[in-house]
């Protein structure tokens, strides 16, 4: 507990740097929207293709065909990078 208090603490310490710095030299405050895009999750197809075989090993096999087409593809590598992580969130409601 007291390791997680100190994480915090230098955590806290280094926000505060940050903001100072930003300050003293008139740069615009990253808003914490920003910090939550570069924290994303991206995807590369190795992973895509795990998540999907997981997911078909389940008994979502025809459902995820579904998805596939809903893509405009009738296999992965078909589908554009830029839509995994959307293909993705359909997939894991399955």
């Amino acid at each position: 507990m007291l390791k997680n208090v100190m994480v915090d603490a230098e955590n806290l310490a280094s926000s505060i740097g940050v903001l100072l710095t930003a300050l003293e030299s008139d740069e615009e405050v990253p808003k914490k929207e920003e910090k939550v895009n570069q924290n994303e999750k991206t995807y590369e197809i190795e992973d895509v293709r795990k998540i999907l075989a997981d997911k078909s090993r389940l008994g979502h096999t025809a459902k995820i065909r579904e998805l596939l087409e809903k893509y405009g593809a009738k296999k992965l590598s078909e589908i554009e990078p830029s839509n995994y992580k959307d293909l993705i969130a359909d997939v894991e409601k399955l």
